[in-house]
């Protein structure tokens, strides 16, 4: 039983409730994103995925186009890029930067440290399924959607007085994408089913019901394509004809027909190509062999609200919320619509759940979306702020399992770290730098200007800490302190002593991707360093006493720590960037990274409370950088902004996020082009204007904005372990309720007023009367 305690200023009274809060969570109704007509463009088809598996939904009535993905599916194979010069050459490297010869340190980091190859391997995709249907050139009545309740994408349209639906979703318990085809007359269903790829592949026919993809990952940057990989379409038809060629199968007056999509490759882990994608995807399909539509559908959608609806938000309905999505989406500036935003913020939800499943690979920049052999940026892993992001929104959205690839590849990244920092840097622990794939490849690439930050691993640990901080599981902290020591043992191997000051500094470092006033990016100590490595060695502090262990290597984080190079000032009253006060000099005062101010969110060392000076230089900074910039950068302003209680100017942000210069049609964030990172950074920002957390302190209604004045929320989560509710009428909190998983202590906060609470594991109090 669940053991509720109401406050009312004075006053507490205790009851006793049998149902699990848990459970409670109600289905959003109005959690679809529609639409009148097909898509023409990728960025208007509709995302499905169970973590593994993903398809983008085109929804054409002629010819529907499936595009299809498989997380492992990569370019190359298992690589070690370290540079055999490296190491050599980083002592004359550190002199250059010493001796503020900038561009010569880069000359020389490009010529002997730099990876090799310089780039990485690209996420590649299957291919495409293809439906082609005869007679549909006139068609009516059209609707597609997605449906974020269901996670499934449906398509609708009467032709020739017959009224047809699609439904597609992709299935985590069966690892399968699923296509049912209904028309409300027999034997309307006719169609021709193949499958196309721009990969390196071949499409037969097997068993006059399956389509089967056979084909390999591509050949980049001398690294030659080892992943092998199959696609398996079996049809099932309920009356009518099914018959085959060599490349494709066509249905002739069906009732029903239902498509089942497995895919996989020979990938096993980052360093193991031994998996055999044949028996893989024969298995999945075997084992839903006798299983109808709705029993598929079923286990697909109790899987999925498991996770999906532990949160409901309603920020406000107006009649906007009756228009299709892209014409939503046009209109959002005018400020009328802030349903668009609670459902901007469950689509953010959604897309992590469908990119992000226990067992499976993390969300890449693209989350798991790609038809691209070679797509922008590689679609990799971006560790100088992508892949934080990425999950920014996963504790507090109430969806911890979501982040276990993120740990799973922190892990593996600690190997080949851990060959990287001894071959390139003679240190102990490991280091990766801005940017790694699928084969976790750690040395810096791209060159001098991007890749020459070492600090990418450590800020992943910032993303490990969370989910220990929001769980309070030791367990789990016991699993990630190997990975946060080796991280901060690499860093007492390498910090360097700045002769100007006698701190403790990174060198050769960058301020990521931003050119200091002396042609080039490379340097010493730049505050993100700084911030990050502030937390990082706190957190591995306050690990070893939790877990009463290494009090030596404690010793030395704590005396390290008290030396790196402080934040400061600059003439400006900004935040400064980089060691010396050169911001107000540096070629792009509107950069799109604000890498130094990640000491207030998503880092520790800045609070609006604890550190106003700090706290306003951030500000400053902010006002110099201004509000718009792509559409990861625009989100990162976002949360900052939140972070400085300023929920009006943060809204203000949003509208642009959310406005057809940084929002496709079908809601993906246009960075441009798509990137998912901006989705993840919107919703978590959404979440922190409404809570935020700190471990002993959570804050309702942090940076609520006048355009959201009535609304509520259930099922966010903050750091302690703790659940939160909340309602709140014309700008107001009414009512707050805090639900403790485990047990514990903490401070509710709600502008100047605080409580202490203290709540057993399942016990809750609800706030009243402020």
């Amino acid at each position: 039983m669940n053991r509720i305690v109401y406050l009312w200023r004075h006053v507490v009274v205790v009851a006793i409730f049998a149902v699990p809060f848990a459970l409670c969570a109600q289905e959003n109704a109005a959690a679809k994103l529609w639409y009148r007509a097909p898509a023409k463009d990728w960025v208007e088809a509709l995302p499905v995925g169970n973590g593994r598996l993903g398809a983008m939904v085109f929804g054409q009535p002629t010819v529907e186009r499936l595009q299809l993905n498989e997380s492992t599916l990569w370019a190359g194979g298992p690589y070690d890029p370290v540079s055999a010069e490296a190491k050599n050459a980083l002592p004359q490297v550190r002199k250059l930067v010493d001796e503020g010869k900038y561009e010569d340190a880069a000359k020389l980091i490009g010529a002997k440290v730099m990876a090799r190859p310089i780039g990485q391997m690209p996420y590649q995709t299957v291919g495409d399924l293809l439906l082609t249907f005869n007679d549909t050139d006139s068609f009516g009545d059209y609707r597609r959607e997605l449906d974020l309740d269901t996670a499934t994408s449906t398509v609708r349209y009467t032709c020739n007085g017959v009224h047809y639906t699609r439904e597609v979703f992709a299935s985590a318990p069966d690892n399968l994408i699923v296509v049912h085809l209904t028309a409300d007359r027999p034997g309307r269903i006719s169609f021709v089913a193949s499958m196309t790829t721009p990969m390196e592949a071949t499409v037969t026919t097997l068993d006059g019901d399956t389509l089967v993809m056979r084909g390999q990952g591509g050949d980049v940057n001398g690294i030659k394509g080892q992943l092998k990989y199959e696609a398996r379409t079996k049809l099932v038809a309920v009356g009518g004809k099914v018959t085959t060629d060599e490349k494709s199968m066509t249905v002739t007056g069906a009732d029903e027909v239902t498509l089942l999509i497995a895919a996989a490759t020979s990938y096993k882990r980052f360093d193991d190509v031994s998996g055999v994608p044949a028996s893989i995807t024969t298995a999945q399909l075997a084992s839903v062999a006798g299983k109808s539509f709705a029993e598929l559908r079923a286990i697909h959608i109790t899987d999925y609200q498991r996770l999906f609806r532990r949160v409901t938000i309603d920020l406000g309905q107006t009649e906007a919320m009756k228009q299709p999505t892209d014409v939503r989406i046009q209109h959002f500036t005018e400020g009328n619509d802030p349903q668009l935003a609670a459902l901007y913020y469950q689509y953010g939800r959604y897309l992590l759940i469908s990119s992000s499943r226990p067992g499976g690979q993390p969300a890449n920049l693209q989350g798991l979306w790609n038809d691209n052999p070679n797509p922008p940026w590689g679609s990799k892993y971006t560790i100088n702020i992508n892949t934080e992001m990425n999950y920014w929104p996963a504790e507090s959205g109430n969806l911890a399992e979501c982040v276990d690839p993120l740990l799973s590849m922190v892990e593996e990244l600690a190997v080949t770290g851990a060959r990287t920092a001894q071959s390139q840097y003679g240190a102990r622990g490991w280091v990766a730098h801005h940017n790694t794939d699928v084969w976790r490849a750690s040395a810096p690439v791209d060159g001098p200007f991007w890749g020459m930050w070492p600090t990418g691993g450590a800020w992943l640990c910032l993303n490990l800490w969370d989910r220990y901080e929001f769980s309070g599981n030791q367990a789990e902290l016991r699993r990630l302190y190997p990975l946060m020591k080796g991280a901060s043992e690499f860093f007492l191997d390498t910090l360097q002593t700045d002769a100007k000051h006698g701190w403790l500094v990174t060198n050769p470092s960058i301020s990521p991707e931003n050119a200091h006033p002396f042609g080039t990016s490379v340097c010493a100590g730049p505050t993100m360093d700084m911030q990050i490595l502030r937390d990082l060695f706190a957190h591995t502090i306050k690990a070893t006493e939790t877990l009463d262990i290494d009090k030596p290597l404690r010793e030395r984080l704590a005396a390290a720590r008290a030396r790196l190079a402080p934040n400061q000032i600059g003439s400006a009253g900004q935040l400064q960037e980089w060691l010396e006060d050169w911001d107000m000099q540096a070629p792009e005062l509107h950069h799109r990274h604000v890498s130094h101010l990640y000491g207030l969110y998503p880092g520790r060392d800045i609070t609006l409370r604890d550190t106003p000076q700090l706290a306003a230089a951030v500000k400053k900074s902010l006002e110099i950088r201004g509000d718009r910039a792509t559409g990861w950068a625009t989100a990162w302003r976002l949360c900052l902004w939140t972070h400085l209680g300023d929920g009006d100017h943060a809204f203000e942000i949003l509208k642009f996020l959310l406005s057809p210069e940084r929002t496709y049609p079908n809601m993906f964030d246009a960075h441009p082009p798509f990137q998912i990172d901006g989705n993840f950074g919107g919703a978590a920002a959404i979440a922190e204007m409404l809570v935020q957390s700190r471990v002993g302190e959570i804050e309702f209604l942090p940076a609520l904005p006048s355009a959201w004045p009535t609304g509520s929320v259930k099922g966010l989560r903050a750091r302690g372990g703790f659940e939160v509710d909340l309602v709140w009428r014309e700008g107001r909190l009414i009512e707050a309720t805090l639900r403790s998983v485990n047990g514990g202590t903490t401070r509710l906060r709600y502008g100047t007023s605080t409580r202490e609470v203290k709540l057993a594991p399942g016990e809750a109090c609800r706030w009243n009367g402020l």
